[in-house]
This record gives C-alpha cells, structure tokens and sequence, in this order.
C-alpha cells in the first residue's frame, strides 16, 4: 500500500485528525479518515496472589467506572515504551516492578486510528508513588487471581481482556 497524500483535517490535544490517499495494491485509490495517535501501553501487573486493576471513569463511553489494566499515552517526548509503562504503573496503580516483559503489540481500531498498544507484563512489584494527572479519578482494584475466570466476561476493555486471558492461559 502507498500512502499518495496526506493532510491535516483537525489538529487537536493527543491526536490530530488526517484525510489521507492510499493506491492499494491491486491499483484502487482510497481516501480515509486518520486519527493519527502517538501510541500507547497497558500493563498487566500481577503477583502470586492478585492481578492490579484500575476503575476510573471514561467519559467518551459514559461510563462511570470502567475497570481496566493501568494504561497510558506516550505523551512525553523521548520517552520509550517501557519508560511509558514503568511511569503509568506508578501513576496509576502506585506499583513499582523489577521484571518487565512485552506480551505484544495490538491496533483497538485499525479502521480509523493509528493506535498501537504495547502490552507489558509486570511482576516482581513494590509500592511506588506516582504524580496523576489534576482530572484522573482512578480506583485500584486487587483482583484476586482465584477470581479471574469469573472477572473476564465483565471486562470490556480490549486490552484488559487480551492481557487476562494471557494472564489466565499462562496460570493454568
């Protein structure tokens, strides 16, 4: 696929909007709407005896209290994704890990945004302290691991679910 022309629609807080024209490999030409996205990570912190949650609202879905995997935006410059990850565990869940290892890569929406998802896992965890932002109302949530298969088909997150059921797959 070759990307033939690009131009900015919307440029916005943490993503922009992008027309762009593709020539697809059988020779058609397609324009689409871009929402262009810096990329992210989810982290899938666990012990022996529980897997670390957050509940926190999500207004763009309305809910009040969607629960989830600790996540975040690579929104400061230079930072790597592991970097990502270690300082949203931190912010988020007020975790600290010694062994980190990348579960994979995913795309939530690839027919309209250029998101990538780099889910970690995390073990070896410590209390950490953590700086969040002014506007994150964010509940942590010890899900016992006794509990996971009962949890899973209430989550609806995608990387939640992705992650525990890796989590789930490597437990038993």
């Amino acid at each position: 696929m070759d990307l033939l022309d690009t131009r900015v629609a919307y440029e916005g807080y943490g993503v922009d909007v992008e027309i762009r024209r593709y020539r697809r490999l059988d020779g058609t030409e397609v324009e689409r709407q871009v929402i262009v996205h810096p990329g992210s990570v989810a982290i899938l912190a666990h012990d022996e005896e529980f897997v670390y949650l957050v509940a926190q609202p999500r207004e763009a879905l309305e809910e009040d209290r969607l629960l989830e995997i600790p996540a975040g935006t690579l929104d400061h410059e230079g930072e790597s994704e592991l970097e990502c990850a270690q300082r949203e565990l931190a912010e988020e869940a007020e975790l600290a890990a010694t062994e980190w290892t990348e579960l994979t890569k995913i795309y939530p929406s690839p027919g309209y945004i250029s998101e990538v998802v780099t889910i970690f896992i995390a073990t070896g965890l410590s209390p950490a302290s953590g700086e969040r932002d002014d506007d994150e109302a964010i509940d942590i949530v010890r899900l016992p691991l006794a509990e996971l298969d009962e949890a899973i088909p209430r989550i609806r997150d995608a990387s939640t679910l992705i992650a525990l059921m890796a989590l789930r797959e490597r437990l038993y």
